[in-house]
């Protein structure tokens, strides 16, 4: 947007005023023109009209030369618009047929000049209008004292009109690109809260999940170190699997965040039968099953989000449920794909999950109290907890599916995460 000095405070822009200074061009040398053929038609032969054309040459190369001086207001542009009407009095002056050049004379002066200085200027170029046209007409002449006037008056009022449209849509265009900034901030705090909770999720069912496993592993390691020596061995063993699948997790992580289960090719089935192995140890068997084929590819966002949803599953299982045998079972039907998850541990109420209501508070509480007593006698810090069930369900969610938890207390849990394959997923 390109501003300057003049009148009203500011200059048009180049594509909305571009016409009207084209327009303006032209109509001053035609004007110009015109009055000169008519000075040399009605005065072939007289010594004023070498001046004459002089100065209507000057005149036009002034004119013409103006885009050169730049928009904004110099002190070269002040000289260059004083010249140009030092010019054209002396043109008015000699020919008053010249007076019809007054009107592009105002609109120059109101684009340049602020509104003190462009309305001196334009009573100075009317006065000098008028005067002209009343030694040509050798009379006092109504026409002359109302016509010169009036034009000025339209002129000064079609640029105004037009100033204020122009400073309107402008205003209208900073507001659009203010507010367009403003969405554009909001879009990428919200991009960056998402992503944080998508990396919480994903550090939560991978890194975290497998340092639990691993403190669990290591204490009971410990504490049949003496009586058991080969059971503490596998235990150490087993731990040192865990930590070297967490340490591809991390480099996974670096590298694009893909579950390492999934980045070398394999499918979700493998991955979810390597998960099962992974899981199993001597306090928890986990089996795997699949159900049918899928009818093509699953798209890597919801063979990734089912991994990690079947690792958080099964994270709970193991330190919460109780659970001596687990199954993960994947199911592909024609339009979405189904993940159970089940145990036969000791179950709980999921009316009573934290959140499900204000009467569920006082049995969530009693729940919470007895499950931190339980890790603190396993060695594991009291009051440390992962998303768990929370983001399971911001998972499926994301992905359009559903989350179904089915539990009674003392007869195990069924958790089941269905995808659609078809079209939510793109």
């Amino acid at each position: 947007m390109v501003r300057n000095g003049g009148s009203y405070g500011e200059e048009t822009t180049e594509q909305g005023d571009g016409w009207l200074r084209v327009l303006l061009y032209v109509a001053f040398l035609l004007l110009l023109g015109s009055a000169l053929t008519r000075f040399l038609i009605r005065h072939t032969g007289e010594n004023l009209a070498p001046w004459v054309i002089c100065l209507s040459a000057t005149l036009a190369v002034l004119y013409v030369v103006e885009p050169l001086l730049g928009p904004s207001p110099t002190k070269r542009r002040y000289v260059w618009l004083g010249a140009v009407v030092a010019v054209w009095i002396a043109l008015v002056w000699l020919a008053p047929s010249f007076g019809w050049c007054a009107v592009p004379l105002f609109f120059i002066g109101l684009r340049t000049l602020r509104p003190p200085a462009a309305i001196a200027l334009i009573a100075l170029i009317t006065a000098a209008s008028m005067t002209a046209h009343l030694r040509l007409a050798g009379r006092l002449d109504v026409d002359v004292f109302l016509a010169p006037p009036a034009i000025a008056a339209i002129a000064v009022a079609v640029f105004v009109q037009m100033d204020r449209q122009a400073r309107r849509q402008r205003e209208l265009i900073d507001d659009l690109i203010r507010t367009r900034r403003e969405l554009a901030a909001i879009e990428r705090r919200e991009g960056t809260l998402a992503e944080r909770q998508r990396l919480s999720m994903e550090i939560h069912d991978t890194l975290a999940q497998g340092l639990s496993s691993q403190q669990m592993l290591l204490q009971a390691a410990d504490r049949v170190w003496d009586t058991d020596p080969a059971t503490a061995r596998t235990h150490v063993r087993t731990a040192t699997a865990i930590a070297e699948h967490n340490l591809t997790e991390a480099r996974r992580f670096v590298h694009d965040l893909a579950p390492a289960d999934l980045a070398d090719g394999n499918g979700l089935d493998q991955a979810l039968q390597k998960l099962a192995e992974r899981e199993t140890s001597h306090r928890l068997t986990v089996r795997c099953h699949i159900d049918g084929t899928p009818i093509g590819p699953l798209p890597e966002r919801v063979q990734s989000a089912l991994l990690r949803i079947a690792q958080g599953a099964l994270a709970n299982v193991r330190e919460h449920s109780g659970a001596t045998t687990a199954a993960l079972t994947l199911t592909y039907l024609d339009d979405q794909v189904v993940l159970d998850v089940a145990d036969d541990g000791h179950g709980f109420d999921p009316e009573a999950e934290p959140g499900a209501g204000p009467a569920a508070e006082p049995a969530a509480a009693r729940d919470r109290g007895r499950e931190r007593e339980g890790r603190a006698r396993d060695g594991e810090p009291a009051g440390t907890r992962g998303h768990g069930l929370p983001a399971i369900r911001t998972r499926t969610r994301q992905l359009g599916g559903t989350l179904t938890i089915e539990s009674l207390p003392g007869e195990g849990t069924v958790l089941s995460a269905a995808i659609p394959v078809r079209p939510a997923t793109t």
